[in-house]
This record gives C-alpha cells, structure tokens and sequence, in this order.
C-alpha cells in the first residue's frame, strides 16, 4: 500500500470548481462539501462491493457505505437485477403496487411492535410524519429530544442537533421560528434523570420522547444499561408515546433493529436507509390503533407521490432477503468487532487515545481517553486530530466519512483482505499524526 505519495484527484477538483458555480456550497448534503476535515470533497464515479471509486479512477475501501444503506456492499448483483426488473415495469405509478405490501409484511414480520407501516421518502420525511402523529394521537404539543441525537432537518427537530449542523458549528439553523424551536425540550442522551425532570415540569405537555436508540450522529455513543428502559417507563407513566428513530440502526445491527436486541418496544418507530437499499425509501411504522389515525383511515394528514414507489420497493425488498440469510449478523458484526479492535490496537501502539466500538454493521471511533456518553463528550473529542487521520486515511486509498461527528459502516462485502488494509492503514496513518 503506497504510504509516500497522495492519490492524483485533479478531477474531482475540477468537478468540485463547477459544481460551486451551480450548487449551494458545491454539494446536495452538507457534510459532504469537507467542512469538517478541510480540503475539496472527492467526487464518486461508481461503486461496486465494499469499494468506491472516484472520478480519477482512484479505490477506496468504503466505510461511508452511502450513510448506512449498503449493508450488503454496493451494486450488490442480487439487488441490481432486482431493480432492473423493476425500471423496466415502470419508475413510478403513483398508485399500489404489490412490491409495497411485499416490503411491508417483511418490516411487519421482523418487528414485533410494528403492526401498520406508512412509506415515505426519508428519515425526515418519516420522523417529521411521526411527531405529527404523536401529537395526532395524544392532543399534544411538546416532544423530547437528545442534545447530539439528529434526526433530520425537519424545523423543530433541527434544535441542537449533531451531525451535518455540528460539522457547520451552527447547532440551531436560521430559518427556524422561535415558537416551533420551543415545542422541543432537550435533554443529554443518557440521562433518564433529565427527562424525568423536564417531564415532571412538562409531563401533561409533551406528546413524544424521540430518541435514536443507538446515536450516530455524535460518532456512535451506545445506550448506557437501563437508559432505553427507563425512557420507555416514563412514557408509560406520564402519557406519551415513544419514539425510536431507527432510520440508522433498523436492519443494520441486527435483523429488524436495536428495539428486537434489546428487548424494548416503541409505540412509534422511524426505519430508512437499508429498507430501501440506497433507494430513498422509508417509513414510519407502529401499533394499528395510532396507524390508523393516518389518513385515509384517519385525521392525520400525510402524502407523497412517489412514496411506496416500484423500484424502491424492489431495491428493499431484495436487500432485505439477503440479510435474512442464515448467519448474516453474526458475520457482520464479527467484521465490525475485528476492526474496532485494531483500530483500537493500532492507536495504543502509537501512543494515541482513542475509544472504539461496534455494533451490527455500525463502528465508531472517537479521539479521546474517556468514553463518550452524549454530544458533550462528543465535543470534548479531538476533531483535529481527526481530520488529519482523516486525510492520512484518504491517501491511503481508505474513505472515512468526513466528520467525527459520524458513524462508519461495514457491509457483508468486506472480507478479511478489506479489513486487513484498513487496520494497516490506519496503522500508518495514526503513527504519520502523532509525528
């Protein structure tokens, strides 16, 4: 592996030249644009298995995996016949389709708190839609949510958020009215104590606790034991509905989500990225009697003309099949586990703090010699130092999402051989920082 000289991107510089001259900030997403890290982004030419490759033609092994989707690598043969299929039946109908019920009664079957399933196009979509429905359902006004814990950029959720707004250093984002701001309550994530006290202030106001269940939009901070219960106790006990936004974990540490590992039912449950399998599919999914609160059963409004579309629903549909193989998460999560610990083994050898960790297909690695518990400690975190690990990394034919802020993601195509390199270079890598 080439250690001496950076891989040429003299064409994704180019790309990135134009792209600034039609595209707010050069990109569609914004931590895409580097921010965090410094430099121009690498635009991608294809993918294919656990690699990504640029413009210039230069490979990268690939822990972004298209934020979560591609837990079954990219272009997966499977997958890519299956929407194949679909294209030539037709993009869109903007009606029913069978591959919609198909999809359905695989989420329905893999969760058991989940009875009725809505599909929409994104997470924001589907978290936007279920505080619309909590708030349907308990004629309330309020929800909780986790300093750290992001959940896209619908108004009243984008308060304090992690992610692509902690990237920009602008935690609250213009746009948004004080008065829809003020309907989110915030608590640190980890902290029942604190909900319970915001709750004991506000308890007859608030229709919903929205929480993702494993955080990964702060790096990848795990529940601490007796977190998630204690939020689902105190729902129960004060009337309000809980809402687990497993848009990043559901099907990716584990067949269905976090809620089937840990035993804890949500009323209200948030699912996207590998439902669609890097198609924009997701949804917004529970109990039949808040379902079917939604219209046309119901009051609550909510529609999209290309929701439930063919060819997402084929794209999700296979992908899911193949992670029902015998075996597949064990596997996956084997790969994860392997990793984190030589990244870990790599850091100590030279002499850098780090905390790692993985679950399912989710890996985290954070600059610091403390654990991090929640957006404060994912603050304190050495971003800098990240970013140079970042770039050592990139030049080192390994691509890392750009932002400590993030979670990385492995795939069932990355074999030994992948995982091999990846620790060699960040063997590297941590010992080129620490000069």
């Amino acid at each position: 592996m080439p250690t001496h000289t950076s891989p040429i991107r003299s064409r994704s510089f180019e790309c990135f030249d134009r792209a600034c001259r039609v595209l707010v900030g050069g990109v569609n997403s914004p931590v895409r644009a580097f921010g965090a890290v410094g430099g121009k982004p690498v635009f991608v030419a294809s993918a294919q298995g656990p690699n990504i490759i640029d413009v210039d033609g230069n490979v990268y092994i690939d822990l972004v995996g298209t934020w979560g989707p591609a837990i079954v690598g990219h272009a997966h043969p499977v997958v890519v016949e299956a929407v194949q299929r679909a294209v030539a039946e037709g993009l869109s109908f903007g009606a029913s389709c069978e591959a919609e019920l198909i999809l359905a009664e695989m989420i329905t079957e893999a969760l058991p708190s989940i009875e009725l399933v809505r599909f929409v196009n994104s997470g924001t979509e589907a978290t936007m839609s279920a505080i619309r429905l909590a708030r349907a359902s308990t004629g309330r006004s309020k929800v909780i949510k986790f300093v750290g814990c992001y959940h896209g950029h619908v108004d009243g959720l984008l308060v304090a958020a992690g992610s692509g707004a902690s990237t920009l250093g602008v935690p609250d984002s213009s746009g948004i009215p004080h008065e829809i701001a003020s309907l989110t309550l915030l608590a640190a994530f980890n902290d029942p104590v604190a909900v319970e006290q915001i709750l004991g202030d506000h308890g007859d106001e608030v229709a919903a606790i929205l929480v993702e269940p494993i955080a990964g939009n702060m790096g990848f901070v795990v529940p601490v034991d007796g977190f998630l219960e204690g939020l689902r106790a105190l729902c129960d006990s004060y009337g309000c509905l809980l809402v687990f936004d497993e848009v990043m974990t559901g099907f990716r540490v584990g067949w269905g989500g976090y809620q089937v590992i840990c035993g804890i039912q949500p009323d209200l449950t948030c699912l996207g990225k590998v439902i669609g399998g890097g198609m924009p599919v997701a949804a917004y999914a529970g109990r039949r009697e808040l379902m079917e609160l939604v219209s046309p059963l119901g009051p609550m409004y909510q529609a999209g003309t290309l929701s439930g579309n063919p060819v997402g629903m084929a794209s999700g549909i296979a992908t899911l099949q193949l992670c029902r193989a015998a075996g597949f998460y064990v596997s996956l999560h084997t790969k994860s586990q392997r990793l984190a610990d030589g990244l870990q083994a790599a850091a100590d050898e030279a002499g850098i703090a780090v905390q790692t960790g993985a679950k399912g297909g989710m890996l985290g690695l954070a600059f610091t010699d403390k654990p991090v518990r929640n957006y404060t400690d994912a603050q304190a975190c050495d971003h800098e130092l990240f970013a140079k690990f970042f770039h050592a990394m990139l030049d080192r034919a390994v691509w890392l999402p750009p932002s400590g802020y993030e979670t990385m993601f492995i795939s069932s195509a990355h074999d030994d051989d992948c995982i091999n390199q990846i620790i060699a270079a960040a063997a590297e890598s941590f010992r080129i920082i620490q000069e």
